[in-house]
C-alpha cells in the first residue's frame, strides 16, 4: 500500500510538472483566440514540411483576420487618397513596391516599410493591413517594398534590396508627394531586421539616416534557445521549426547566421536615430526583441519598448479585430509622428 501511495504521488507530481511546463506558453486573449481558431480551421500544413513554393500558397494570418471580419461584419478599411503600385530601385534592378498615400496635403513624411515572412514567404498583399492603417494614422506616405526572397535569392539579397529601396525613396520622394528630408523605416519580423539594417548601413555610408526605426517583433539574433523560444517552441503562427526552416532557406552557409546583419545582437548600434521596438508575449522572437531594445539603449540610442500580452507573432497588423493591435499601432504611430517634427 505504501508503495502504491508513493507511486501515485510521483505520478501526480510528474503530471503537474508536465502541465506546468506547457503552461509557460501564454494564453491568447479573446480577440487573438478568434483569429487562431480561424487560422487552424483553414487547415494549413506545417511550413517546415513544405518547399518554399508550397509554403507561399498556405493560408496566412491575414486570411484568418479576413474570416473573423466577415463573421463580425467588420469590413471598413482606413480611408486613403490613393494606393499605387510602382517600381523602385533594388540592388540588381527594379523591384515592385506599393505606395499608400493618406488624405492630407503634401509634401508628406515617408516611411519605407518591409513586410515579414522570414526572408522567404509573404508579400505586400499579405501585409497590406499594416501600412494601410499606419499611413492613415501617421499622415505619412508608406512605401511597402517587395524585396527578393530565399531560397531563390539567398542572403544578403533581401538586405541589399531593402537598402537600395530606401535610397530610392529619399531621392524620389517628391515623385509621389513625399518629403525626402523626412524618411523613416519600419518593418515586421524579418522586415524589422531589414529596417534596422538599412539604418545601420545609412550611418556607415554617411548618407541621410532614417528619422526613426519602427521594429515590430524583429528577427534580431541567432540563438534559438532563449526563454521565449523555449516557451513558444510550438506556438502558432510562428514556432521554432518554422524559424529553423526560414534560416535554412535564406542563408548560403551556416556562417551567415553569425553575420551581424542577421545576428543584430553582434552589430554596431551606435549613432542611430530613435527606435521603437514592439514584441508579443506568445512569440519565439520576444526575448531577442527585448534584448535588442536593451542593446540599442546601451549603445546610446533613444528607444521606446513595449511588449503586448495575450497576443502572438503577426498580431500587429490585426487592428481590425484585435484590440491589442489597435493599441500597438497607436503607440507606433505616435513615435513615428514625433520623429517627423
Amino acid at each position: 500500500m505504501r508503495m502504491i501511495c508513493k507511486t501515485s504521488i510521483l505520478t501526480a507530481v510528474l503530471a503537474f510538472a508536465g502541465t506546468a511546463a506547457l503552461a509557460k506558453m501564454g494564453k491568447p486573449d479573446r480577440d487573438m483566440d478568434k483569429v487562431l481558431i480561424e487560422l487552424q480551421a483553414k487547415g494549413g500544413k506545417p511550413i517546415e514540411s513544405l518547399t518554399a513554393a508550397e509554403a507561399r500558397l498556405q493560408p496566412t494570418p491575414a486570411d484568418a483576420v479576413k474570416a473573423v471580419m466577415e463573421k463580425s461584419k467588420k469590413t471598413k478599411q482606413p480611408e486613403l487618397a490613393e494606393v499605387r503600385e510602382i517600381q523602385v530601385d533594388g540592388a540588381d534592378g527594379k523591384i515592385p513596391a506599393r505606395v499608400y498615400i493618406p488624405k492630407v496635403k503634401g509634401p508628406l513624411p515617408v516611411v519605407v516599410y518591409y513586410h515579414g515572412g522570414g526572408f522567404v514567404i509573404a508579400t505586400n498583399d499579405v501585409y497590406d493591413a499594416t501600412p494601410r492603417s499606419l499611413a492613415e494614422q501617421t499622415k505619412a506616405i508608406f512605401v511597402s517594398v517587395e524585396y527578393r526572397k530565399g531560397p531563390e535569392f539567398k542572403f544578403p539579397k533581401a538586405h541589399d534590396d531593402a537598402y537600395a529601396a530606401y535610397k530610392w525613396a529619399v531621392l524620389n520622394a517628391a515623385s509621389f508627394g513625399g518629403d525626402g528630408t523626412k524618411v523613416a523605416v519600419a518593418g515586421e519580423s524579418a522586415g524589422a531586421n531589414l529596417a534596422l539594417n538599412v539604418a545601420i548601413k545609412a550611418r556607415d555610408d554617411g548618407i541621410q539616416k532614417p528619422t526613426h526605426e519602427l521594429l515590430v517583433y524583429p528577427v534580431a539574433g541567432n540563438n534559438m534557445d532563449t526563454e521565449s523560444y523555449k516557451e513558444n517552441a510550438e506556438a502558432k503562427p510562428l514556432n521554432r521549426p518554422m524559424m529553423q526552416w526560414f534560416v535554412k532557406n535564406y542563408i548560403r552557409t551556416p556562417a551567415d547566421a553569425n553575420d551581424p546583419r542577421l545576428n543584430l545582437m553582434a552589430a554596431n548600434l551606435k549613432d542611430l536615430s530613435p527606435a521603437t521596438v514592439i514584441t508579443a508575449e506568445i512569440d519565439p522572437l520576444r526575448t531577442e526583441g527585448k534584448d535588442l531594445a536593451k542593446k540599442l539603449k546601451d549603445a546610446g540610442v533613444k528607444v521606446e519598448y513595449k511588449n503586448y500580452n495575450g497576443v502572438t507573432h503577426e498580431f500587429f497588423g490585426m487592428a481590425n479585430v484585435v484590440d491589442e493591435a489597435k493599441s500597438a499601432q497607436k503607440f507606433a504611430s505616435k513615435e513615428l509622428k514625433q520623429s517627423f517634427k
